[in-house]
């Protein structure tokens, strides 16, 4: 499995807002990704607010959206957790979307200077997605792995944005 040896990203978030955007394909595997990030947001002390779209390639444009500050017509959250599942076909289709959303998820992150939990699981197969959506028997949680992301990136962020020189100093080796 790909997850294994991720890290364990927890952070005190309190006073962070995220939106949390994710398509509708795929109920099974959508609920379970769904709840690991709420549950990592609730954890962390974060708020958030969920989204649905259609599918994965809406998702650029809706976290655009609630990266966009209030003024500007935008939701104005610090950071934003996209999910969605795409399971390749017998045609191209897989390929030009994953690819889209990958692209587009990456600019909308570096447009906004806000991060963007990468929560979209491109599988072969709907077991491979199963795996890894943080149901019961899962041995994955994709949606706590982009929520931890997000929190992680957005602290590390407001940290960095505000001098705090605890954001400087270099991790111990071996950490």
């Amino acid at each position: 499995m790909s997850g294994e040896g991720s890290p364990r990203l927890s952070v005190d978030a309190t006073g962070l807002r995220l939106a949390v955007v994710a398509g509708n394909w795929h109920e099974q595997v959508m609920a379970g990704l769904i709840r690991g990030a709420h549950e990592t947001i609730v954890a962390s002390g974060a708020e958030h607010t969920l989204f649905r779209v259609a599918g994965a390639f809406e998702l650029p444009v809706a976290a655009q959206a609630a990266l966009l500050p209030a003024g500007q017509g935008g939701g104005g959250f610090d950071a934003v957790v996209c999910l969605g599942v795409i399971i390749r076909g017998g045609t191209p289709h897989f390929e030009y979307i994953a690819s889209s959303v990958t692209d587009g998820l990456t600019r909308v992150q570096l447009d906004a200077g806000r991060p963007v939990g990468f929560g979209v699981l491109t599988t072969d197969t709907e077991q491979q997605a199963l795996d890894r959506a943080g149901l019961p028997g899962s041995p994955e949680s994709k949606g706590v792995e982009a929520a931890e992301a997000a929190l992680h990136a957005a602290v590390t962020l407001r940290r960095i944005r505000s001098g705090d020189p605890a954001s400087a100093k270099p991790a111990p080796l071996g950490a």
